[in-house]
């Protein structure tokens, strides 16, 4: 174990590898977890995985049920309608504001960012995708300069994780996706607002179309 890993109290340990194994369907939904199980793969106690499990369901990602045990927990095509609704209203004003506020330099960095999705898209390497379109879209928010705004989206995008890595199966959703990106920075950078905006709908709209269509 690393330095920094001794640093980290057990339970974040516990809670954090749990919670990626999930949100990239590692642990795929309605699988029952073995606490066992998880204690060996992750050389950690009974009690820091007891913990991180209950801080989980907490967080909706598991369901404990007595004497029965652990299972991830379902998909719900509503749940995630829902949240697209909400996550649509929002994405668009980030993306106004930003067209309006960004910065030179925090349009580059969202260039530089969207540079690492090729190599991702040739290895399909979909955890590299995940954390590229997180940060992306962080980016985007971040130069909104709307602290609100950033908070609900980030809750937002951790919700709808698991949805994102299931509706990215084939080359050509990656390869569009990552078009799309491409087109709103563009649009950022133009500070063409109802450009920005119309990408930006389109891209959350193709999303929407690619989890009815997978779950």
């Amino acid at each position: 174990m690393n330095n920094n890993k001794r640093r980290i109290p057990l339970r974040e340990q516990a809670y954090q590898e749990i919670k990626q194994r999930i949100l990239t369907c590692e642990f795929a939904p309605g699988e029952f977890l073995n606490e066992s199980y998880l204690q060996d793969e992750l050389s950690l106690g009974r009690s820091p995985i007891n913990q991180a499990l209950h801080r989980l369901a907490v967080e909706g990602l598991v369901d404990i049920y007595p004497r029965k045990g652990v299972m991830v927990s379902q998909l719900s095509l509503n749940e995630v309608i829902e949240m697209i609704e909400v996550r649509l209203v929002n994405e668009c004003m980030a993306v106004r504001l930003a067209t309006e506020r960004a910065q030179a330099s925090e349009i580059e960095a969202m260039r530089e960012i969207l540079s690492e999705t090729p190599k991702a898209i040739e290895n399909r390497d979909l955890t590299a995708l995940m954390k590229i379109d997180l940060r992306f879209h962080n980016a985007i928010t971040a130069a909104s300069r709307n602290r609100v705004l950033s908070d609900i989206l980030s809750g937002l995008h951790e919700r709808q994780a698991r949805f994102w890595f299931l509706s990215l199966s084939a080359k050509e959703q990656m390869t569009r996706a990552y078009e799309e990106h491409l087109e709103i920075v563009e649009a950022i950078a133009q500070r063409d607002t109802l450009l920005a905006e119309s990408a930006m709908i389109r891209h959350v709209e193709n999303f929407r179309k690619n989890i009815v269509a997978t779950i």
